[in-house]
């Protein structure tokens, strides 16, 4: 069976041109938001393997340090598999009146789940 003639033109799962994933702010979809407790978290890596959007920071020592919110969406995975309770998920809307280091402007997109 060939491929219909539209899947031929049409490009699936691309990057805009002249944009990479590394340059796109994902982290603007997000409705919820992990904030880790770094006195509790014991640095396993479960949630930075477990991560989607590749979120999770770590320090210069390789410890687990926080979330990289350009690209975090919220998802909640890293709460789910974190074994030391260390992640906890918050509304976005908990945080609308933080600025942004990238021009993100937190709370507006989780405004919808006040």
């Amino acid at each position: 069976m060939s491929k219909p003639q539209y899947w031929q033109e049409v490009p699936i799962a691309t990057v805009a041109f002249g944009a990479s994933a590394l340059k796109v702010q994902t982290g603007l979809w997000r409705s919820s938001r992990p904030v880790i407790d770094t006195e509790k978290c014991i640095s396993c890596y479960k949630c930075w393997l477990q991560c989607p959007d590749d979120s999770i920071a770590t320090d210069e020592t390789g410890k687990v340090s926080g979330i990289d919110l350009f690209f975090c969406k919220g998802c909640g995975i890293c709460a789910k598999v974190c074994p030391a309770d260390a992640i906890t998920i918050y509304p976005e809307s908990d945080f609308s009146d933080e600025a942004g280091k990238t021009g993100e402007h937190p709370g507006e997109v989780g405004a919808h789940v006040k």
